[in-house]
C-alpha cells in the first residue's frame, strides 16, 4: 500500500490529510500519515487573539489524534530532523516534552512538506532572549499568561502605572495584536481589575520600513494607520532596531525605547533544516524550490506547500506566506498526488490573491477584495469586512470538518459565550 507522509498540520497540510483521507485512507487505498510537533492545531492567522486571550486555544483546538480518526488519516507526533531522499525516509526526533518517544524513522512513497514558517530575527542581538515570538499556539499562551501577570500585578497598585508594550514587525500580525491588545485592556476594568485602564496602555508598532503593512496596497496601510492612532497606538515608521535588551529596544539612530513587554513579528522564513535535506534548492528566505506542479525541483516525489515554498509567479514575485497560499497548494497537491496514481499529467499551481483584510478587534476591518469576484480589486472596511474576515476561519474549518460540523462548531462557541467571559482569565 502506499504511504503519502505529511509533514506539518498547519492550515495547508491539515486540509491536504482530510481530503487525502477522504479519498485513500478510508477506502484501504493508501496510508496517509500526518506528523506535527503538536497535538494539536490552531489556525496560525488566529494567534493574536490566542495572545489577547479573546480565542481559548484549549477549546477551539483540532485534536489531530482524533480528527485523524474521524477523517482517513493516522496521526504521529514528533519534530522532523531530516529526510534522505534515496531511500525515501524521514528521521523524526523526540518532542522535548513528552516522554517515551525516541528519535524514528518513517519511510514514504510521497512526501509533502507543510512545516510552516518561524519568525526571523535577522541576526537582530538580543531578540532570542528578551522577546515573545508568535509562531505557534504555545508561544501565544506564554505572552498571554505574562500579560495577564501584569495586567494583575498592575490593577493591585493604586499608583495607576503605565504598562509600556513594544511590539517590532508591523504586518498583519503585528498590526491585529496591537489593536487587540486595546480591546482586552478595554475590558478588565468588568472583570476585577479596578486599577488597569485602556489609558495606562502604551503601545508602539515599530516598522522599519516606510509604511506599515507593506506587503498590502496603501490604501489598506493607511486607513489601518488611522485606525491605529485614533485609538492610540504609536505608530513608528522607517524606524531601525538594531538590538534588543531586557527593558526595551535600541534603535539605529541609538534611541532607547523603554519597554516592559517586547514582542518580534517582524518577518517569517522558512525552518533551517530545510537547508540540510540532500540536493534541496532554497531561495533567501529559506523556502524549498518546487516545479510548476509544486514538486521540490530536487526529487519529483516530494511536494512542498504553504510558507515553505518557494514559488515564484510569472511575473517573478515569489507566492507570499498568506493562509490562502497555503489553502490553493493544498488542493493542487491534492490533485497532483491523485493524477499520479492513475499516470495523469499533473495540475499546474497558478497563485490567485483573494486579496486581503486586517481586522482591528472590535475598532475596526479594512481590507480589499480582489479577482474574480470584483473583476479587479474593491476596498471594504466596517461590518461589511469584518463579516468577510470571520468568514475566512468558517471556510477552514468547513474545509477540516466539513461543513455540517463546522455549522454545529459555530452554534457552540456562540453558546458557550453566554456563560464565558468575553477574554481568558487564566
Amino acid at each position: 500500500m502506499q504511504t503519502i507522509v505529511i509533514v506539518g498540520g498547519g492550515a495547508g497540510g491539515l486540509e491536504l490529510a482530510t481530503q487525502l483521507g477522504h479519498k485513500l485512507g478510508r477506502k484501504n487505498q493508501a496510508k496517509i500519515i500526518l506528523v506535527d510537533k503538536n497535538r494539536t492545531h490552531v489556525w496560525k492567522p488566529l494567534l493574536h487573539e490566542v495572545a489577547s486571550g479573546t480565542f481559548d486555544a484549549g477549546l477551539n483546538a483540532v485534536v489531530y489524534h482524533a480528527h485523524g480518526a474521524r477523517h482517513g488519516y493516522h496521526f504521529q507526533l514528533g519534530c522532523l530532523s531530516g529526510v534522505n531522499p534515496d531511500n525515501k525516509t524521514l528521521t523524526l526526533e523526540p518532542v522535548s516534552d513528552e516522554h517515551n518517544l525516541g528519535t524514528r524513522q518513517l519511510h514514504y512513497d510521497q512526501l509533502v512538506l507543510a512545516v510552516g514558517s518561524v519568525s526571523n530575527d535577522f541576526g537582530t542581538p538580543g531578540v532570542a532572549e528578551h522577546c515573545y515570538f508568535l509562531d505557534s499556539h504555545q508561544q501565544a499562551e506564554r505572552f498571554h499568561k505574562t500579560l495577564l501577570s501584569t495586567f494583575t500585578r498592575i490593577s493591585q497598585d493604586e499608583s495607576k502605572q503605565e504598562l509600556h508594550i513594544d511590539i517590532v514587525g508591523a504586518g498583519a500580525t503585528g498590526v491585529e495584536l496591537a489593536a487587540e491588545l486595546f480591546h482586552v485592556t478595554e475590558m478588565l476594568g468588568s472583570y476585577g481589575f479596578e486599577h488597569m485602564a485602556a489609558e495606562q496602555l502604551k503601545i508602539r508598532l515599530i516598522e522599519a520600513g516606510p509604511r506599515i503593512l507593506p506587503a498590502l496596497p496603501d490604501r489598506i496601510a493607511s486607513a489601518a494607520k488611522r485606525e491605529l492612532e485614533k485609538i492610540g497606538v504609536e505608530v513608528l515608521e522607517q524606524t531601525r532596531v538594531q538590538r534588543a535588551e531586557h527593558d526595551g529596544f535600541v534603535t539605529s539612530e541609538d534611541e532607547k525605547l523603554q519597554a516592559d513587554i517586547m514582542i518580534w513579528a517582524a518577518g517569517v522564513k522558512a525552518p533551517e533544516f530545510l537547508a540540510q535535506i540532500k540536493g534541496v534548492e532554497t531561495n533567501r528566505m529559506g523556502q524549498v524550490l518546487v516545479n510548476k506542479d509544486l514538486t521540490s525541483t530536487f526529487n519529483n516525489d516530494i511536494y512542498v506547500l504553504g510558507d515553505a515554498c518557494g514559488f515564484q509567479n510569472p511575473d517573478e514575485s515569489w507566492v507570499p506566506p498568506r493562509a490562502q497560499s497555503a489553502h490553493q497548494m493544498a488542493s493542487v497537491v491534492k490533485e497532483n498526488i491523485l493524477r499520479k496514481r492513475k499516470g495523469l499529467t499533473p495540475k499546474e499551481y497558478r497563485y490567485m490573491d483573494y486579496g486581503s483584510l486586517v481586522n482591528l478587534s472590535r475598532f475596526s476591518t479594512v481590507g480589499s477584495l480582489m479577482g474574480n469576484l470584483t473583476k479587479g480589486s474593491m476596498f471594504i472596511e466596517g461590518r461589511i469586512a469584518k463579516l468577510v474576515y470571520v468568514s475566512l476561519y468558517r471556510m477552514h474549518q468547513a474545509a477540516i470538518h466539513g461543513q455540517v460540523r463546522a455549522t454545529i462548531l459555530w452554534f457552540a462557541e456562540r453558546l458557550v459565550k453566554v456563560t464565558r467571559p468575553k477574554m481568558k482569565l487564566h
